[in-house]
């Protein structure tokens, strides 16, 4: 349905079609401009922020750096003030214009828009919260990356959980995302594991489960080494063998990581993540290793360390690191620049994000410095996406830190609790998957709810509790929304937009205060990506949740006589929920329809 608003000019950067509020915002600009020439529209429009405390739009005069006091400025804009279409009242607050939108507009168009690009989306796909500002670009996401043979360890649950974020985010902005998975598949620890298969190794255990099994092969030969110097000797002479191209030292290493890969992706396929492409550190030709050495000495930046190659940083206060070990063979810094000039080589991209933990801040530092003094233009598309530590992550018991054994714990911890309500636990077709489902999506908003650069300590009883915001109580909010359906059949089907009513709605603050909220989602997606930060959305789908919890008292759908109201109101709640959905599909988690 189209907007019955009046037309207004075009500002650069903004988009109606897609952002109802930037109607609303260029309507304030406009009256802002009109008042003080020689402000232009643009200027003005960057003046109109988000208000506080019930307020909805906000402009600091003093911002735009006009002649005059504050107090004369504001005076010529309130005093040729009419209400309109856009807006319903203006307030001078010493240096501020506080703004407050016409009511029955602003829900109106908001509902109007979701539904629209819900269900008619141009693409075909439920679109309202993306954008374009990306199409025509390329970006290449490394996120994830554990080692092989290292059953998947909590340590790699952020860089997943926030990896999956940025390429949901990225497709969402109109970016072409290539996902990859750079497996940690290469390196002394296989020449470790080829010794301690011979002594340790079962076919069959490593049928079963080919992570653990060579996990558990690892901690028995690392601690023979403990006490036996030749273990560690002859792994490195084992991996020597691997990196000269010898088959048949080969041969195993490719069973485990093909069985490996098959593993994670069951893994992955839980936590809702996937890979366009698998790729390791044992893809990475062994050319560009060597050329890169050889450009860095060409420079004057490689020294040697009883036969080890190092490249000097001092200069950039990178210090120093190692290209090469004595014994010829390769280290992961090298793997990395060779990795990263072969990707442009085969992807073009426009930008390459490594979602890599805060502890590696000077690695990447310094492999993108490198790839800088080899001269490379796109070595300024690299990007680091940092982020710190979980403390304390283990099961409850204290013991292990294997992201299946929390998953497990918290999926049994779910399904306790779903048991105490019976009748709704008998409704539920798949109490398994839900509770899973529920167990993981507290992992994830544990994990996303704060700055991602920040530590955070690992809570159980917070995580899994449906009290406050927590993931739990993030899903409850989705299945309550979507229940508003079932339980109103008589309503069912809603007519077209056009033929709703929705001037009731006008009249309620809690509808007024889901609507803005609701209209703010694709400015909240905008933001994510200026910051890469999942926690911005986190907040959002708090605060709709809130406002949703807080309206159903009033804004009651099962029950009320007026059947254009009810149908006002469980429109919105329809709307409600479909952005709560999309919120929740950014993050990677699985919005629920029953628990």
């Amino acid at each position: 349905m189209a907007s019955s608003l009046p037309s207004l000019p075009h500002v650069h950067g903004t988009d109606p079609s897609s952002c109802v509020l930037d109607t609303f915002r260029i309507a304030i600009a406009k009256r802002v401009s009109d008042a003080l020439p020689p402000l232009t529209l643009d200027q003005a429009y960057v003046g109109v922020d988000y208000g506080k405390k019930g307020v909805d739009f906000t402009v600091a005069l003093p911002r735009f750096r006009l002649p005059g006091k504050p107090d004369e400025l504001a005076a010529k804009v309130v005093s040729s003030f009419q209400p309109d279409d856009f807006v319903a009242s203006i307030t001078h607050d010493k240096e501020f214009l506080h703004f407050q939108l016409n009511n029955a507009n602003l829900i109106r168009e908001v509902l109007n828009q979701i539904h629209t690009l819900t269900y008619h989306s141009p693409t075909g796909k439920p679109s309202y919260g993306t954008n374009t500002s990306g199409a025509g670009k390329k970006v290449v996401i490394e996120f994830s990356s554990p080692n092989i043979a290292k059953s998947f360890h909590v340590g790699h649950l952020r860089s997943t959980i926030i990896g999956a974020f940025l390429v949901n985010l990225y497709k969402a902005c109109g970016w072409d995302v290539t996902s990859l998975n750079y497996l940690g598949d290469w390196g002394t620890q296989f020449g470790m594991i080829a010794v301690g298969f011979e002594k340790y190794g079962s076919q069959e255990e490593l049928q079963k489960d080919a992570i653990k099994h060579l996990y558990d092969v690892y901690v028995k030969v690392s601690r023979d080494a403990e006490s036996d110097p030749n273990v560690k000797v002859e792994a490195a002479q084992f991996f020597k063998r691997m990196e000269d191209g010898d088959e048949s030292a080969l041969v195993n290493w490719r069973v485990w990581r093909e069985l490996s890969i098959e593993k994670y992706i069951e893994e992955y396929d839980r936590l809702n993540v996937s890979f366009d492409r698998y790729t390791g550190e044992s893809e990475v030709g062994k050319g560009w290793q060597d050329k890169a050495l050889e450009q860095l000495d060409k420079l004057g930046l490689i020294t040697d360390a009883n036969g080890a190659k190092l490249v000097d940083l001092e200069k950039w206060k990178m210090g120093k690191a190692v290209l090469r070990k004595a014994d010829g063979t390769s280290i992961y810094l090298t793997r990395d620049i060779a990795g990263a000039i072969e990707r442009y080589e085969r992807y073009q991209f426009d930008k390459m994000i490594y979602v890599v933990a805060s502890q590696q801040d000077l690695h990447l530092s310094q492999f993108f410095k490198i790839l800088h003094l080899m001269g490379f233009p796109w070595a300024n598309r690299l990007e680091h996406v940092n982020y710190g530590l979980v403390l304390g992550m283990s099961t409850r018991k204290g013991t292990a830190v294997f992201l299946d054994q929390i998953i497990k714990e918290a999926s049994s911890v779910m399904h306790e609790q779903m048991r105490r309500n019976e009748d709704k636990y008998n409704a539920i077709e798949d109490p398994e998957m839900v509770s899973q489902e529920v167990g993981i999506t507290g992992i994830k908003i544990q994990d996303m709810a704060a700055k991602r650069i920040n530590n955070y300590t690992f809570n159980w009883d917070r995580m899994l509790s449906f009290e406050g915001d927590t993931g739990p109580y993030l899903q409850y909010a989705h299945v309550r929304l979507t229940s508003m359906e079932r339980k109103n059949p008589e309503l069912l089907p809603l007519p077209p937009p056009s033929q709703i009513d929705t001037s009731s709605l006008a009249e309620s603050t809690h509808a007024r205060d889901i609507a803005i909220l609701l209209g703010a989602y694709p400015d909240v997606v905008k933001t994510a990506m200026k910051t890469q930060e999942p926690s911005g959305v986190v907040t959002f789908a708090f605060r709709l949740s809130h406002a949703i919890s807080s309206a159903w008292e009033t804004l009651v759908v099962k029950g009320e006589k007026d059947l254009d109201k009810a149908r006002a109101r469980l429109w919105l709640y329809i709307c409600a929920r479909d952005v709560l959905g999309a919120a929740m599909r950014l993050l990677s988690i699985r919005p629920l329809e029953r628990m």
